[in-house]
């Protein structure tokens, strides 16, 4: 059951990513081919998971006094942050997802967090 729920949040982040690139200038998958733009998503939505679940809660840790002063509007800039460092991992690694700087990356971040946000409500965290 907890790889279903794991799989559909890979989707549901794929997708929100996708809706990034359609919806903000600098954000991109720099391929036509749709079975290659699915994958390339899906990868690259695993990449975002990984970042987020590593160095989140370590940006978190330390930051902790830039959250509490900023009442948390912080955040905002270390999502634009991770999303931009996913795209240069992602240019790394040859993949067609392509992040053009902080400013795309920080309108992406609030629309990935949004999305990603509503799609997770559907999900039960608890057993049935």
């Amino acid at each position: 059951m907890y790889r279903v729920k794991l799989l559909i949040r890979v989707v549901i982040t794929a997708l929100a990513l996708w809706l990034a690139a359609v919806l903000v200038s600098g954000i991109e998958v720099q391929t036509s081919d749709t079975t290659t733009k699915i994958l390339t998503l899906l990868v690259v939505a695993v990449i975002f998971g990984v970042i987020n679940g590593v160095l989140k809660p370590i940006i978190k840790t330390v930051g902790c006094a830039f959250y509490v002063v900023t009442l948390g509007l912080i955040a905002l800039v270390v999502n634009g942050l991770l999303l931009w460092l996913v795209g240069y991992i992602s240019e790394a690694l040859h993949l067609a997802f392509r992040v053009d700087g902080f400013w795309p990356a920080f309108w992406g971040a609030i629309i990935v967090g949004v999305v990603s946000w509503l799609g997770n409500l559907f999900i039960a965290d608890r057993d049935d």
